[in-house]
């Protein structure tokens, strides 16, 4: 027997949601119109995310256009590196952004061929540098697919407060991840509140914006 949400569950949420609703579905059709001549720079930003401040990937992001970082063949790690947008792991993360320049024509030309947002997760996760789970659905979220858990840490936090899971996970392997996304789709549905949606009000409750 699947279990059932809790009422005070279900009612929190909703109140929660509703004064954010409209600037949520805002944000979620922005991602859907995303040109993808913008994609690669939107594949950066998801790589620098991770431990960083997405402030702080938001302004590497803004530093490496001014630089034409895709089309210019410059280092990028002392940008990362700066103080004022510092990015956790930046060698790391720095040679990531080189390698991806050299493999996104490969990555467009999946992005274009009618996959669907599973299968696409999964080959970015296999095969581009410095992508995992969390990343690839972060990613593709972001130019306009639905209904893939970006398993961050305020993300978790919130499925354990309403009570999606028992407690925080100690490491994310794929297995797990499929499993807390299946987990996470399910009690979407049982309140009636779209994945996608709860995702960016988990986001603007911890942070007090709905960032990207």
């Amino acid at each position: 027997m699947k279990k059932i949400p809790a009422p005070s569950s279900a009612a929190e949420l909703r109140s929660l949601i509703a004064p954010r609703s409209a600037a949520i579905r805002n944000r979620l059709m922005d991602f859907s119109q995303i040109p993808p001549s913008e994609y690669f720079y939107e594949l950066v930003y998801c790589v620098l995310t991770p431990q960083s401040s997405a402030v702080n990937a938001e302004k590497v992001v803004r530093l490496l256009r001014e630089q034409n970082f895709w089309h210019r063949d410059i280092d990028p790690e002392p940008i990362l590196n700066r103080k004022d947008c510092y990015i956790r792991f930046h060698k790391t993360k720095a040679r990531s952004l080189v390698m991806i320049k050299t493999q996104f024509s490969e990555v467009a030309g999946k992005l274009e061929n009618g996959t669907s947002s599973a299968l696409l997760r999964e080959w970015l996760v296999k095969n581009v540098r410095g992508i995992g789970w969390k990343e690839a659905s972060h990613f593709l979220r972001n130019i306009g697919h639905r209904d893939l858990a970006i398993l961050d840490r305020h993300i978790l936090k919130n499925l354990v407060r309403f009570r999606v899971m028992r407690r925080l996970p100690k490491t994310l392997t794929p297995k797990r991840y499929l499993l807390i996304e299946k987990r996470f789709q399910r009690f979407a549905r049982e309140i009636g509140i779209p994945m996608d949606e709860l995702d960016l009000l988990f986001w603007s409750t911890e942070t007090g914006e709905i960032l990207k």
